[in-house]
């Protein structure tokens, strides 16, 4: 049996002075006070790339670059109690607009953080995505533990 995957994308945006971009998640029931990146799901009959220009702005209010969505910086295969994911992560230093919550009801706001200072309470599955793009690595696989 093939199992269904549930496909996302996900960015994280480095500034000038190197630091990334975390969102604090609030009000979602999923690792509510935690930080993570500006991500969504794939909606049926969209391509990643659409799905990744069409949820920034609906979280963050910037466009990426258009060449800057044609290739992820890193892809999870990620396993989760009751379901699989396939996650592509991408990799902005520059983007059109400014950042700004545009969902807080869902984000309790956006925090700058250098990465040798990165928040204990960080998404587990994006901390390591995040380390295995800083170490260069384009693929790799994760077990999320079960968390709510």
């Amino acid at each position: 049996m093939r199992p269904p995957h549930v496909v996302a994308v996900h960015a994280f945006f480095v500034n000038q002075n190197g630091q990334v971009l975390l969102i604090e998640r609030a009000n979602t029931g999923y690792m509510d006070g935690w930080f993570g990146v500006p991500a969504g799901h794939v909606e049926e009959g969209e391509f990643a790339s659409q799905s990744l220009v069409r949820e920034l702005l609906e979280e963050v209010g910037v466009r990426p670059l258009r060449n800057d969505v044609l290739e992820p910086a890193h892809v999870m295969h990620r396993l989760k109690t009751g379901d699989e994911r396939i996650d592509y992560f991408y990799l902005f230093s520059s983007w059109e607009g400014e950042l700004s919550n545009m969902e807080p009801e869902k984000c309790a706001g956006l925090t700058w953080f250098l990465p040798d200072e990165l928040p204990e309470k960080m998404i587990p599955y994006i901390r390591h995505a995040w380390e295995k793009i800083q170490a260069g690595e384009s693929f790799s696989e994760f077990s999320e533990p079960d968390v709510k």
